[in-house]
């Protein structure tokens, strides 16, 4: 599975084991208007056999779907049209704030943190779901 954090500058992508356990960062690609962001994601799809897209949905404090939300699915919506491969949206209030302190607790440097949080956001997103589908399936 393939996690992915969708900003208006970049997405954050992160990758889980074949076990489905452990999520880790993988990379950032820059949204670009040409479609080279959806490209770029259809190329990790197929280099790692992805059978799974876990994308954050950033809702609003109430649960409530905002701007954003709209712009992450429209972007999903997009990305469909490239990839059959199903697309599972996870709520991601928070991550990328709680990826960004998580690295900062660590000792990363400022520009570290700059560079790799969106990446460090889409692994908590991908993770949280990994453990959610894990409680499910131990009940």
């Amino acid at each position: 599975m393939l996690g992915l954090d969708v900003g208006d500058k970049r997405i954050g992508v992160a990758m889980c084991d074949p076990l489905e356990m452990l999520a880790g960062t993988l990379t950032v690609i820059e949204r670009k208007a040409d479609g080279s962001d959806i490209k770029a994601i259809c190329e990790l799809i197929n280099q790692y056999s992805v059978e799974r897209l876990v994308i954050g949905l950033p809702r609003l404090l109430d649960g409530g779907l905002g701007t954003q939300a709209e712009k992450t699915q429209a972007f999903i919506t997009s990305l469909q049209e490239h990839t059959e491969v199903p697309v599972v949206t996870f709520d991601e209030r928070f991550s990328t704030d709680m990826a960004r302190d998580l690295m900062r607790q660590a000792g990363h440097k400022p520009e570290q943190i700059r560079k790799k949080k969106d990446s460090a956001a889409a692994a908590l997103i991908l993770q949280w779901y990994l453990d959610e589908r894990a409680a499910a399936r131990d009940r």
